[in-house]
């Protein structure tokens, strides 16, 4: 599964389950050729890229090119940035396609 089909999945799960947030966090090949840190958040179906700017049209992937995801947190939500509080990982992101991980 590519990044952005895997990303679309998650959006879908995310969706009925509103208290939960993913944090996937990967790298992306900048015009210097050098891996930069990504992250991205997914709330309630949507996803917002926290590290790189995105298209401001919502039909288009917020993954810059070149982006990997590595890897997934599964988050309480909605986030609170000064008591933020993980219930996994950090985790291959693949294993948040399990509906059960994230009860």
């Amino acid at each position: 599964m590519n990044s952005d089909s895997l990303l679309s999945a998650l959006e879908a799960i995310s969706r009925d389950h509103p208290d939960r947030v993913v944090r996937l966090r990967g790298t992306v090949l900048s015009s210097n050729h050098v891996d930069e840190a990504l992250e991205l958040l997914i709330f309630r179906g949507f996803s917002s890229c926290t590290t790189h700017s995105t298209d401001f049209d919502p039909d288009r992937t917020v993954l810059p090119d070149g982006a990997t995801i590595e890897t997934a947190e599964l988050l309480r939500g909605p986030l609170n940035p000064q008591k933020e509080e993980r219930l996994i990982g950090p985790l291959p992101a693949q294993a948040l396609m399990e509906v059960a991980v994230w009860l």
